[in-house]
């Protein structure tokens, strides 16, 4: 290597051509960001992250908004049913003043038994419809406490429609599988975990 070699990297480098500037824009600092100096990363001006850290989830990812709009669409099932089980109250009360069934002792026992039951399923049916809105608000909110809290909703919505509502829920059962199958995919838990 001598001393004007341009491949030297020890030795003098050659100086730009001095005179008209080339093609193209002039070259300036940009505004607003500090200049470069020495090695290292090019410092540019620091970037928001909404997840509050690089790469993390800046949108909601499309399985946790429909997870989210399934809480949704189970919160307006569980109205129509709180609606269906009034209605069947109001049936057991009108029933209760007809003339024939006035004296059936059997009768007034399923009566009493099946509109108790009916109000437990009426409690029942508010609280689930509650826990249904409150997790879908927290789904945009996330936190790893939502993300837990939907995966038990889920799976205890699961256990009471398979057991006594089986033919009737299918389609809540269904629901329920996908809202635990989108939650629990790893851009779910990202966007669950991020730092906010």
């Amino acid at each position: 290597m001598s001393f004007g070699d341009p491949n030297n990297p020890y030795g003098q480098q050659p100086q730009a051509p001095q005179g008209q500037p080339g093609y193209g824009y002039p070259q300036q600092a940009p505004q607003g960001v500090p200049a470069q100096g020495g090695y290292g990363y090019p410092a540019g001006a620091a970037q928001a992250y909404p997840g509050g850290y690089p790469g993390g989830p800046v949108t909601m990812p499309g399985g946790v908004k429909a997870a989210r709009v399934m809480l949704w669409v189970i919160a307006g099932l569980q109205v129509i049913g709180i609606g269906v089980l009034f209605a069947a109250i109001a049936l057991i009360q009108k029933l209760k003043d007809e003339p024939e069934l006035q004296g059936n002792a059997q009768f007034e026992d399923m009566a009493k038994l099946g509109s108790g039951v009916l109000y437990a399923l009426i409690a029942l049916a508010v609280v689930y419809m509650i826990a249904s809105i409150v997790l879908a608000i927290q789904m945009g909110k996330g936190g790893n406490g939502a993300r837990i809290g939907t995966i038990v909703y889920a799976s205890l919505g699961l256990v009471l429609s398979l057991y006594p509502f089986f033919p009737l829920s299918l389609v809540h059962l269904v629901l329920l599988i996908l809202i635990i199958v989108f939650v629990a995919k790893s851009d779910g838990a990202a966007w669950f975990n991020r730092q906010r």
